[in-house]
């Protein structure tokens, strides 16, 4: 491996530790802030679930070097949601079809990438 190489990869492990550390402490801070709050809301609980997507892209990610492109979809489709959910009565009618759109396309572009990954299988 050339040298610009391994500068590459160093940088790109210590970047993975970095978002890594981050994500640990925004969880942590998350149940500081339900268990101060004293009441566990549907908010709190998607946030801990995307909190939980990005640690498991970051596991998949140094364990196959590679992320898999459904894992960020699936995450953008549960902060869309997260949206959604918890500003849904202020958000404007076209914004929240807009979300709502934008959700069903995700969805779709996972359903069509397993499909075509099924399909490259059996050939």
């Amino acid at each position: 491996m050339r040298l610009e190489e391994k500068i590459f990869v160093l940088i790109e492990k210590i970047v993975l530790i970095v978002i890594a550390i981050f994500t640990v402490i925004a969880i942590y801070q998350e149940i500081i802030h339900i268990f101060l709050a004293g009441i566990v809301k549907l908010g709190d609980l998607l946030l801990l679930f995307l909190f939980l997507e990005v640690f498991g892209m970051l596991a998949v990610f140094y364990k196959e070097h590679k992320i898999p492109i459904t894992i960020p979809i699936y995450i953008a489709i549960t902060a869309l949601c997260r949206i959604m959910v918890l500003d849904g009565k202020s958000l404007d009618p076209l914004e929240l079809w807009s979300h709502a759109g934008a959700v069903l396309l995700l969805g779709l572009s996972v359903f069509l990438i397993h499909r075509s990954q099924k399909n490259s299988i059996k050939e």
